[in-house]
């Protein structure tokens, strides 16, 4: 099994890429060790790495987040026996019925069209690129021109998360919705 590793904008995540996939729908955000002992073994395996923060399993890639002084050069081999051991083991990537709840979505009202048009476009036009980055986006609630959005992955804590809420997503929702008049993060 060779996993490739690819860097993040985030510098202190990496994303892993097993060749395979990990997650077959949806994707799960483990903030902490106590959330992934509940839902994923393998999240669970990677929270035993002393220097590990946070855990998110996309559809083909696993994002690490290292605590802030840890260095990616020691901490890249250990990772990567753990994903690798585990695959190879066909130890399950989350455990039955978890993945339901580890997906975050807002609750599910009466969708008007605007709800629906934002979550379109954040669907088809947003989170492949966010994918891209190791990270995901997931709409939270719209209320009185204000988009809600929470980053989960690389995405949480990166520096330039900022620049893509604003620069990015608020500018391309605003041009398609004129009634979205600002994005926030959650």
């Amino acid at each position: 099994m060779f996993i490739q590793t690819e860097q993040t904008p985030n510098p202190a995540t990496l994303k892993f890429l097993p060749g395979r996939t990990v997650m077959a729908s949806g994707t799960a955000n483990f903030p902490d060790a106590e959330m992934a002992a509940a839902m994923s073994p393998l999240a669970e395996r990677l929270f035993a790495v002393p220097q590990v923060r946070g855990v998110f399993l996309g559809a083909d890639f696993i994002t690490v987040t290292k605590e802030g002084e840890s260095d990616w050069h020691q901490l890249k081999p250990v990772i990567l026996a753990v994903i690798m051991e585990h695959f190879t083991a066909g130890r399950p990537v989350m455990l039955v019925g978890a993945s339901d709840r580890a997906v975050m979505e807002a609750p599910q009202e009466d969708e008007d069209e605007i709800v629906s048009q934002i979550k379109e476009l954040l669907e088809t036009r947003v989170r492949p690129a966010v994918a891209q980055d190791g990270g995901d986006i997931i709409f939270h609630d719209y209320e009185d021109g204000v988009v809600y959005l929470h980053m989960q992955g690389s995405c949480a804590g990166c520096p330039s998360s900022t620049a893509t809420l604003k620069a990015g997503i608020e500018n391309m929702l605003r041009h398609y919705i004129p009634e979205v008049v600002e994005v926030r993060a959650v």
